[in-house]
């Protein structure tokens, strides 16, 4: 832990020197009184109206909007002045599915064995940072090293280290041998590396919870169905017992977090809603009895396209480095998964915006909008799941979603339209995270 807490403060140093040569925007980091001035050309507040007005200043103070005026008035005299009058400006993008931590890549498997939670503390630094200049100021990290993941979800939320508002899992409750535990490596290094939170029976599963929640879980993750990249031939079906799952739900919802499920077999997806799990991550096989379950329990699907699509890919392209077992599951879930969404959202199923960004690259998780109009979303639609959506949806819409009075400063831009083309969402231009400029083109 000490090496841990060393490691940060290193790259707390470095982090801030980088930035002060490639963002020379950076502004008001730690100033409560510091006042920003943003003029906005066009400006959609509020994505659930999807209003979109013109001409308007944001008056910014320490980390809030404190007034919204009508016209350019920002005032150079007053404070610092930030001209977006030519730019299509909403509030910060919110992704529901990420895993900072680490991407995919042909050393994945051995990166595990190798990296400390401090190195991985230190690659997930990198990686929060990508995605805070792609326009992301809020993201949901389902998945990682309890020690490295709660540390850089602290410092960042203390200025230590630039990135998005992060709330955090950590490792995910999976059963012995499922999604979600180790697999693949030598039975010694299995037991050298299985997490806490792997459980076997409802009290065990009861106790992995409670052990996440005492760790510092923002929310649980579990794995309720096998998974495309776990290295075991165990496919995608449901892995936990009916009874883990009510004991899973029922001891999380007492301690005040909700339970997200990644899912990909229908009978995982329907045995986690029946249980009264509050979303479910992918979804893939879901059916019309996993549609009405949806809507009985007022659940989220967070379809993560982005990651099918790129499983997909690399499973059927020249340079694949999945295994065997990993290959096949790809080619038969990744392809699956557009025309899961198209169904789910034809149905009136509530959908929040989320990549599962490093399977596929940090930084591209913008690449989710566009696969989100495939499957029939309207533009405004796919934009109102990564704001107003993902917020309720991660229980955080008073802080995040929306710009308006006393919300936080969580704002980013773009040249064109994202309405007409939402691939403009691909290429952010400005971004302003808790009234702090991380970006500005």
């Amino acid at each position: 832990m000490k090496r841990l807490g060393l490691a940060l403060a290193a790259l707390m140093a470095s982090a801030t020197a980088v930035f002060a040569q490639q963002t020379p925007a950076v502004t008001g980091m730690g100033d409560a009184q510091a006042t920003v001035f943003v003029e906005a050309g066009r400006l959609l507040a509020d994505p659930a109206t999807g209003v979109v007005q013109r001409g308007k200043t944001l008056v910014i103070r320490g980390n809030q909007v404190v007034e919204v005026r009508d016209g350019f008035v920002g005032d150079a005299s007053q404070g610092k002045v930030v001209d977006l009058r030519d730019a299509f400006v909403l509030p910060g993008l919110i992704d529901s599915h990420v895993h900072l931590t680490g991407q995919q890549s042909a050393s994945s498997r051995i990166d595990g064995l190798v990296q400390s939670d401090a190195d991985q503390a230190m690659v997930g630094a990198r990686y929060a940072r990508r995605t805070l200049l792609a326009g992301f100021t809020t993201v949901a990290d389902l998945g990682a090293s309890n020690e490295a993941i709660f540390a850089l979800r602290n410092a960042v939320r203390n200025g230590d280290v630039p990135g998005p508002r992060i709330i955090a899992s950590g490792s995910a409750v999976s059963i012995h041998g499922g999604h979600g535990d180790i697999n693949g490596y030598r039975e010694d290094i299995l037991h050298l590396m299985s997490p806490e939170s792997v459980c076997s029976g409802a009290e065990d599963c009861m106790r992995a919870v409670r052990t996440q929640v005492r760790s510092g879980a923002d929310i649980i993750k579990i794995t309720a169905t096998g998974g495309v990249l776990s290295n075991t031939a165990a496919g995608l079906n449901q892995q936990f017992s009916d009874a883990e799952l009510a004991a899973i739900v029922e001891s999380a919802h007492r301690m005040g977090r909700q339970v997200t499920a990644h899912a990909h077999g229908v009978d995982g997806i329907n045995a986690f809603l029946r249980a009264g799990g509050d979303s479910i991550e992918h979804g893939t096989y879901l059916d019309d009895q996993s549609i009405r379950l949806f809507k009985q329990n007022n659940a989220w699907l967070v379809p993560t396209l982005l990651a099918g699509d790129f499983v997909a890919r690399v499973a059927s392209g020249p340079n694949n480095f999945f295994t065997p077992a990993q290959t096949a599951k790809a080619l038969e879930a990744g392809p699956k998964m557009l025309d899961m969404a198209r169904r789910a959202h034809n149905a009136g199923v509530k959908i929040a915006f989320g990549t599962d960004s490093g399977v596929s690259a940090h930084g591209d998780n913008a690449q989710e909008f566009a696969l989100l109009v495939r499957a029939g979303l309207t533009p405004l639609e796919a934009i109102q799941a990564a704001t107003v959506g993902a917020a309720e949806h991660l229980k955080i819409a008073n802080e995040a979603g929306r710009i308006g009075v006393g919300r936080n400063a969580d704002i980013v831009a773009v040249a064109g339209d994202p309405l007409t083309d939402v691939t403009e969402l691909e290429r952010v231009k400005f971004v302003m995270r808790n009234g702090v400029v991380y970006r500005a083109d």
